[in-house]
């Protein structure tokens, strides 16, 4: 071949091999492009079927049998299990209220409706007076939405109906709760019962997703603000990391004292009622004293509450005790909370971290204490039962006192925080709450006991001279 046809051969190669190189980037580009035109039609289809709404849903139900929650803590009744495999109509009557319908899919289980309830009270809500401050307006909302909030309704509620069935239900079911779960948001559930020799038993308990749109459009209306401004945090369980509590936004200091405080540490642990059912859901094994939590010879583990609302053995949930491990003192002050003229009470208990000699501070506050019950250690169960938060309701509720008692107007607060007032994530640490009540026989003594990771067992029991 001559040098001619040589030059004309190797420009045709070269020819080609651009014509293929540019078929190659095209090929690339529009691949390139259909795959992000499918995602963008994925992820559109996924956000219409997540947050879409309508006037009435259909909420998919998940029950239990007993082999499938060993762990349940409830005291089942002997019926439990015999009128389930139902299903779950959500109606929507306005912009915040709602009926729940528990439809049968047999003839013996009754139809059973909670109706008209308005949901803006069980959907989290930063009160007014802390929209100005990011940190706490952030610990408002995320605190409720990772605390239990179980509202109650007597059978003959204005708000209930039941109807059909073998006539059991009708005659025999006493109370509903509907629970917005200490979970992620959209996590709830439904639970009914009856009464079998003096004692209040479960006979159904029913898991369900609250259709996201809606609550989307229920915590909107509630906050006057923007629900992408928080969705990550309330549907993720994202810790507000570093947040710094200001303590005199939330109330002005009257004036203060150190009160003389006792922690029993070789006092046997108290358990009744809700602490004695979940025994089974303690892991660690050989604690009969309070001291047996702080003296760091075993890691302390509780069965971990895990989405839809329920105890998971298999997954246990660490502590870290020695963050609180060594009380030193109490303070108690009255105050005036930022929402109210009345003069209220604070108590701060202080203590040392046994692994670092780091100082935190449990603050209770915006409680009037002479209004707390008086009782026998025994039945500190009925005292005033709160999680730690801000500005909101009581583990467990009657829906007529929570439509009298909204939460956002709530003067009370419940912290943990580090020296640097640096808010402590007291789930990790394993507390969610406090129980209080004046003794019986002295109005001038306060029990203080701290609960646990989900309230499991009590931990701690603060003797408190308020004088």
């Amino acid at each position: 071949m001559d040098n001619a046809s040589k030059t004309q051969s190797n420009a045709s190669i070269t020819l080609l091999s651009r014509l293929s190189l540019r078929v190659t980037k095209k090929r690339i580009v529009f691949t390139s492009l259909i795959l992000f035109l499918v995602s963008i039609s994925l992820g559109s289809f996924w956000f219409y079927n997540r947050y879409k709404v309508a006037n009435k849903m259909v909420a998919k139900l998940q029950e239990l049998s007993n082999a499938e929650y060993p762990a349940n803590p409830a005291l089942l009744s002997k019926n439990y299990q015999r009128y389930s495999n139902r299903q779950l109509t959500i109606i929507k009557r306005d912009d915040t209220h709602f009926d729940f319908v528990l439809e049968p899919k047999n003839e013996t289980t009754a139809k059973i409706v909670i109706k008209n309830i308005d949901l803006k009270l069980l959907v989290p809500k930063t009160p007014e007076w802390l929209k100005k401050d990011k940190d706490l307006a952030l610990i408002t909302l995320i605190e409720r939405e990772w605390n239990r909030q179980q509202v109650t309704f007597p059978a003959n509620s204005e708000n209930i109906e039941i109807s059909g069935g073998d006539g059991f239900e009708q005659q025999n079911l006493t109370e509903i709760a509907l629970t917005n779960n200490c979970l992620n948001a959209g996590f709830w559930e439904i639970a009914l019962f009856t009464k079998e020799d003096s004692n209040k038993t479960l006979y159904y308990q029913g898991w369900f997703d609250f259709p996201i749109g809606h609550y989307k459009n229920i915590f909107e209306n509630a906050n006057k603000i923007s629900y992408w401004d928080y969705w990550w945090r309330l549907e993720h369980w994202q810790e507000p990391s570093g947040a710094i509590i200001k303590n005199n936004l939330l109330r002005n200091v009257i004036d203060e004292k150190v009160v003389l405080t006792n922690f029993p540490l070789d006092e046997k642990i108290i358990s009744s009622g809700e602490q004695s059912r979940k025994v089974r859901t303690t892991l660690t094994k050989n604690l009969t004293t309070w001291r047996d939590f702080y003296s760091n010879q075993q890691e302390i583990q509780f069965a971990t509450f895990r989405s839809p609302g329920f105890y998971h053995p298999e997954q246990p949930w660490n502590t870290q005790y020695w963050r609180i491990g060594k009380f030193e003192k109490a303070t108690l002050r009255n105050i005036k909370p930022t929402n109210s003229q009345s003069t209220v009470q604070e108590i701060e208990l202080l203590f040392r971290d046994t692994k670092t000699g780091e100082k935190n501070r449990l603050f209770i506050g915006g409680i009037n204490l002479k209004d707390l019950p008086k009782l026998a250690i025994s039945d500190y169960t009925k005292g005033l039962s709160m999680p730690l938060g801000i500005s909101l309701p009581p583990f467990f509720q009657s829906y007529e006192d929570l439509q009298k008692n909204h939460p956002d107007e709530s003067p009370f607060f419940s912290f943990l925080v580090d020296a640097q007032n640096r808010w402590i994530n007291h789930h990790q640490l394993g507390v969610d709450g406090s129980i209080m009540h004046l003794d019986k026989d002295n109005p001038n003594l306060l029990h203080l006991y701290l609960l646990s990771y989900e309230r499991n067992t009590l931990i701690a029991h603060f003797l408190v001279n308020l004088e």
